[in-house]
């Protein structure tokens, strides 16, 4: 793979169109911003994070959970492309400088195809068909549409809704450039390849999209042909996933303490542990000059972001040949080096041990899995009766945007889970209170 290739301005659903611009926005800071101001963006402040959605405690929602993997994606991508830069001087005439916009518009998208409730919702829809009443529609659908259910993932989910054209619009959809929607898949290959993890990168639906996006942008393709679709990712990939590495376990730390699950002194040692004892003096001097605790918390966590960001393209730079080869292993939080790998490990069991595996974050995690299994019974059954009366209600609820009169049982049941997945929590839960009889509509 080669960055001249690999990084393309070019739209995808927008190939052969061309617009005038009226601004000085690159094509890539023209992806953050529709991706900014976009309706599925603005409802990721209601959806859960890690911790249920906050009451008197402001905790991190998706939506402030996303602002700032792109900041940290945007300073990830700045570093590398400076780098790259002065490595090859050749690419001075190529996108490279705008790294830091891709990685960070990315960044912004990476979460937009997750459902309500957190991971429990991608669990509560996995188990749906795998272990309860969707078991019964195997029969109906091929080895690989079921495959897609079974392992539903929200990587591929937002590759979908981001590729997604709408009908009787000049630009449907996001019309992203390529190599943003490159940047997101995780996971560059089909659910036929998931695993027991469920992880994959687009459903059989989108599986030519990303041919196409692979194709332009010189991606190397891993399978042969008869097998399972595979390729190496978009090396943009790996800033996008560090950055979300980085964010998501020291800002899960930082909530914990807010919500009192650890201590100040729990959680200020597993900060200081990123640190040699030189910085750890400097640390503490400014300590005794911020004396407020989650001031203190906040310099402590903002310190250890910088030290990742600075370790990761360390990282980065020095496998960029193994990258651009598709034979990098691994992320790039697990090539750091000592202490900060020891450090970041740490961190990673005290949350499994406090904060994951907390009441409030199962109770969560319990309430998703009744909600969204009901929610996907009724909506299935709906629309494969839909001359029922009680269909018919339901049906009447679903935006046109969703092509629940598909032709196909599969394509019934993707619009389905897009409709679903769409939702907030709070949506979630009103619609599965009203359709209960446990509520009703204010009068």
């Amino acid at each position: 793979m080669n960055w001249k290739q690999l990084i393309s301005n070019k739209r995808f659903g927008l190939e052969k169109q061309y617009e005038t611009r009226k601004d000085d926005r690159s094509e890539f800071q023209r992806d953050y911003d529709r991706l900014i101001f976009s309706a599925p963006f603005r409802r990721l402040q209601n959806k859960t994070q890690v911790f249920p959605l906050p009451g008197s405690i402001f905790v991190h929602n998706r939506l402030t959970h996303s602002l700032e993997v792109s900041c940290v994606g945007r300073s990830l991508g700045n570093d590398i492309a400076s780098q790259l830069l002065k490595k090859h001087p050749e690419l001075t005439d190529s996108h490279i400088m705008e790294t830091g916009s891709i990685v960070s518009a990315a960044c912004l998208a990476h979460d937009l195809g997750n459902p309500p409730f957190g991971h429990s919702g991608e669990k509560a829809i996995s188990s749906y068909f795998s272990e309860r009443e969707g078991m019964a529609l195997q029969q109906e659908l091929s080895p690989a549409e079921w495959d897609d259910l079974i392992h539903f993932e929200g990587n591929a989910n937002a590759f979908r809704l981001l590729t997604h054209q709408f009908e009787g619009r000049r630009k449907g959809g996001f019309v992203l450039t390529y190599s943003t929607l490159a940047s997101i898949v995780k996971y560059p290959y089909s659910s036929q390849l998931a695993g027991s993890k469920s992880k994959f990168g687009f459903f059989l639906s989108e599986e030519a999209d990303y041919q196409k996006i692979a194709t332009e942008l010189g991606i190397t393709r891993l399978s042969t042909a008869g097998k399972p679709l595979r390729y190496a990712r978009h090396p943009l990939v790996y800033l996008v996933e560090a950055a979300d590495d980085i964010c998501y376990q020291m800002m899960d730390i930082e909530d914990a303490h807010k919500l009192k699950l650890l201590t100040h002194d729990e959680t200020k040692g597993l900060y200081m542990l990123f640190f040699d004892e030189k910085r750890k003096k400097r640390i503490e001097e400014v300590c005794r000059i911020v004396t407020d605790i989650n001031e203190q918390i906040a310099y402590l966590r903002s310190s250890v972001i910088g030290a990742l960001i600075k370790e990761c393209a360390r990282v980065f730079i020095e496998n960029e040949e193994t990258i651009l080869a598709g034979e990098f292993e691994g992320t790039l939080i697990k090539h750091i080096s000592s202490p900060l790998k020891e450090a970041y490990e740490s961190c990673s069991r005290v949350a499994f041990q406090k904060i994951y595996r907390s009441s409030d974050v199962l109770d969560i995690e319990l309430a998703g899995f009744r909600v969204i299994s009901t929610l996907i019974d009724l909506m299935i059954k709906a629309v494969r009766s839909p001359d029922k009366a009680y269909s018919q209600l339901l049906i009447n609820r679903v935006s046109g945007q969703y092509n629940i009169n598909a032709p196909t049982l599969y394509g019934k049941i993707q619009a389905v889970l897009d409709y679903i997945s769409g939702m907030t929590d709070v949506y979630a839960l009103d619609l599965y209170r009203k359709i209960k009889g446990n509520s009703l509509p204010a009068v």
